[in-house]
């Protein structure tokens, strides 16, 4: 795509300037990022897929180091003899007054008796400016299923901003080049779980994230690094009151649900009586609670009315998503379909899915997940960013089945991509 505007241009005559991805860079990636295999026959021999050398090793164990090329290798026990890996390695870097964030793509194809074949080739490119506007340089990457899946013909030319380029590397090379920006921001060259690029764009867009880093305040610089469709000035003045008060806390969904919870009551958001509760999820429930009973005390009929004019505005947002389902055989995951059953949900679950309005929000998409017998947990899901923002389970604690739902809920993020190409 052809750069559209001066900040564009500004960014594809800098690109020029950046030098290539060094020899020793790419040697790094080789050695750090790709899963060296050691394989196994039945009988204790190990074959180091790196440089061929072969051992006999019965002990049961699942590393170990090549005594030829000192490789550290994952032992497999396999009648296999072809693998292949594929990774990415992240490059922090600068050009002119840019932070530039480069992935470069490494793969390796290693078969039994034969040398290992590497290649490599850099397919992304993030280019931060010091204000926090950015700009996508890539290779095409269609909207497929294989996250491998590149053009490797096409070149390095400014994309559309989409999720499917906010790439989480395998490793980040250790020598970091920093503008002043971010060298003054207490970064650290941690990423808590994140992407580089949701860091350094968090990092350098907004001027709290700093103060957040500095004070400690980690788990608030992931969650509001993360969910960058919630707005943290809407909460900057609560949290400025937990910092001076050494308020800890410890579930920042529920508490910014719990604040939003106190907004529509009208209570003092700058009152640490009401900010920084002993009792987080019993204030939280309580004030649920309250919220569900004043939809209650409307008038019945008004309330269908607007119930009904809410369900046409639903249906027009979500319709698409309809009739999406899938199961892993014990759990089963579909999308809501209506208001009503956004109402129930929030009724058997206890929970805010429906007092606080997620089923209208354009960028939301709500998913029940149950067995045959009960509801397990309630998802919303981004669609411009295609990941979970919250999935909660009765009075928003997790149940013992959170972590196979969020991975059933991602091995099918393609069915979701489908219907929003549709």
């Amino acid at each position: 795509m052809k750069p559209r505007n001066k900040f564009q241009k500004q960014v594809v005559a800098a690109n020029r300037k950046l030098p290539r991805i060094t020899d020793a860079q790419i040697k790094w990636a080789y050695k750090n990022c790709i899963e060296h295999i050691g394989q196994k026959t039945a009988k204790g021999l190990i074959t180091c897929l790196e440089c061929n050398h072969q051992w006999t090793d019965t002990r049961e164990k699942e590393h170990c180091i090549c005594p030829n090329c000192k490789t550290k290798l994952r032992v497999v026990e396999t009648r296999k003899r072809s693998f292949l890996d594929y990774e990415y390695l992240c490059i922090v870097t600068t050009c002119e007054t840019f932070q530039v964030l480069r992935f470069v793509y490494v793969e390796c194809k290693m078969k039994k008796g034969e040398a290992p074949r590497y290649f490599n080739m850099e397919v992304v490119q993030r280019w931060i400016a010091p204000n926090g506007k950015y700009v996508t340089m890539a290779k095409l990457r269609p909207m497929g299923f294989f996250r491998q899946d590149w053009n490797w013909s096409s070149d390095l030319e400014i994309r559309p901003e989409r999720s499917l380029y906010n790439i989480h590397p395998t490793e980040v090379y250790p020598r970091q080049k920093l503008i002043p920006e971010v060298q003054r921001s207490g970064y650290n060259k941690q990423f808590f779980d994140l992407t580089p690029f949701d860091v350094f764009s968090f990092l350098i867009g907004n001027s709290k994230a700093e103060t957040l880093l500095k004070t400690g305040q980690t788990e608030l610089f992931r969650y509001f690094a993360y969910h960058s469709k919630r707005d943290m000035n809407d909460y900057w003045a609560s949290i400025r009151i937990c910092l001076r008060n050494g308020y800890i806390i410890k579930n920042i969904s529920e508490w910014t649900d719990y604040i939003d919870l106190l907004r529509f009551f009208g209570k003092d958001l700058h009152n640490a009586k009401y900010i920084c509760p002993k009792n987080l999820k019993a204030e939280h429930d309580k004030y649920v609670q309250k919220k569900r009973e004043v939809y209650r005390q409307q008038h019945k009929e008004e309330q269908r009315k607007r119930a009904l004019e809410k369900e046409k505005l639903f249906h027009e947002m979500k319709s698409r998503f309809f009739g999406i389902e899938f199961t892993d055989g014990l759990i089963h995951i579909r999308v809501l379909e209506s208001v009503d059953e956004i109402m129930k949900e929030g009724d058997i679950m206890h929970h805010c899915v429906f007092t606080n309005n997620y089923h209208l929000k354009p960028d939301s998409l709500i998913l029940s997940a149950y067995t045959e017998d009960k509801r397990l947990e309630t998802i919303e899901l981004s669609l411009s960013e295609l990941k979970v923002l919250q999935c909660r389970g009765l009075c928003n604690e997790n149940t013992e089945y959170h972590d196979r739902i969020l991975k059933l809920v991602n091995q099918n993020i393609p069915l979701i991509r489908k219907q929003l190409a549709a």
